[in-house]
């Protein structure tokens, strides 16, 4: 029997099943998933740094201080996921998560006063952001504080 015949019509009835019960792949968005081993170890992971100061900049691989990008990079990198150097690089990765939908481990972006994606973070879970800030550098925040909220743009899932 050959196997390439069988695989195409077996990969669109799974997609078909996807359109017609809702699937997430259909839609192009990604419904919340429990907190994987591999997400809370990357938590787990990046809030060691947690007071490391912010640099504007800061070279990828730095450790001695991160800006947010080269932070959510450098976390990502260790734990086998590479990703691109910029926010907004990042933000083209990945499978669009609603914000209700969040997982830990997904990226989460904030626009700067331009309007472009200019902030990245790591969603930790019950509406917390792992993330470098210019103002505290490596910090956990609340992603529902009024300065994050009218920031919020989109969320990618990565793992």
């Amino acid at each position: 029997m050959n196997v390439r015949k069988l695989v195409k019509p077996v990969v669109a009835a799974v997609l078909a099943a996807g359109v017609f019960f809702g699937g997430a792949s259909a839609l192009g968005t990604s419904k919340a998933s429990a907190a994987t081993q591999e997400s809370l170890a990357l938590l787990s992971f990046g809030k060691q740094y947690i007071g490391t100061p912010y640099v504007y900049g800061a070279a990828s691989g730095l450790t001695s201080a991160f800006d947010c990008s080269s932070f959510v990079q450098y976390i990502f990198g260790k734990e086998g996921t590479a990703l691109p150097r910029t926010a907004a690089a990042m933000a083209s990765k990945g499978t669009k998560v609603t914000k209700a939908s969040l997982s830990v481990g997904d990226l989460v972006f904030f626009s700067s006063s331009n309007n472009w994606i200019g902030h990245v973070a790591i969603y930790a879970g019950d509406g917390k952001i792992l993330h470098a800030s210019t103002s505290q550098g490596v910090t956990v925040s609340s992603m529902n504080s009024t300065y994050w909220k009218a920031r919020y743009v989109t969320a990618k899932r990565v793992l």
